[in-house]
């Protein structure tokens, strides 16, 4: 067997992992189960390498991207379900049914309209499958994945929301909820009732998904980008310790927090 740039390569190699006569005992052993996670890491990865613009890294990550819907279909392929083709076949299919501004003859002037026409035929699409299931009028928050990150889908469930005018009308309502929700927050805590001080919390972090939606920013990424961002700092923490000859369990708050303004105050230098 030798590798190929032809996709059909790969997928004799995934077959030929999976086959009972010969094939890899660990591959032979997964279900969708066992490597759903791993397609959920390499899209992450995928996401990291974009992020680090590591080209390199990106042309592997999305390697093994790839290799999962292929482990995916042939499994389904074995159980009887569908095979790659499907697959195939299943979104080039959507692809050209949902730009009908590109492979048919209704027209398109800019991105916006491009999307209002996307997001209607998106909605007979979520009618036709409630009617194919037997189902009532469906929800417009029906297939946001409940698997998604809570932040993202937060962000998701809004604006599915907003799209029938439930929605703040702008910034300063937002940030009066979310102020709402602190003095909630406060009261849970002072009440000692842990359950209540979870569901205050949680709501608060969805108003501040949403103060994230209306100012246009992505809350996912923001939050990645803050968790980097106190990861590097802390890593200058963990230096500067290491400089003044401390351990930073032993360093104390009061010296930690001036190392740590000390790289705020470059950070904001460098702006």
């Amino acid at each position: 067997m030798q590798p190929s740039r032809d996709l059909s390569r790969l997928i004799e190699i995934m077959a030929r992992l999976r086959d009972p006569n010969g094939g890899c005992p660990w591959d032979l052993e997964q279900d969708f189960r066992s490597i759903r996670h791993y397609t959920i890491e390499e899209a992450y990865e995928v996401a990291d390498a974009i992020e680090r613009e590591d080209f390199a890294d990106l042309r592997e990550e999305l390697g093994d991207l790839i290799l999962q819907p292929i482990y995916h279909a042939q499994m389904a392929k074995e159980a009887g379900h569908f095979e790659i083709g499907d697959v195939i076949f299943a979104i080039t299919e959507k692809l050209i049914r949902r730009h009908p501004h590109v492979f048919g003859d209704v027209d398109a002037d800019s991105a916006s309209d491009a999307q209002v026409k996307w997001e209607a035929i998106k909605a007979q699409e979520r009618a036709a499958k409630a009617a194919r299931k037997g189902e009532q009028t469906p929800s417009l928050l029906d297939d946001v994945p409940e698997v998604l990150p809570a932040l993202m889908r937060a962000e998701k469930l809004t604006k599915r929301a907003a799209k029938v005018g439930f929605d703040w009308e702008n910034l300063e309502q937002v940030r009066a909820k979310i102020s709402e929700e602190l003095d909630e927050v406060a009261e849970a805590e002072a009440s000692g009732n842990a359950d209540a001080i979870r569901e205050e919390i949680g709501d608060l972090l969805f108003a501040v998904s949403n103060l994230a939606r209306k100012a246009g920013v992505d809350p996912e990424a923001a939050l990645r980008d803050a968790n980097a961002k106190f990861t590097r700092r802390f890593h200058y923490v963990e230096a500067r310790c290491r400089e003044d000859g401390v351990l930073p369990v032993e360093a104390g708050l009061e010296r930690m927090d001036g190392y740590w303004n000390e790289i705020r105050a470059k950070d904001k230098n460098r702006s």
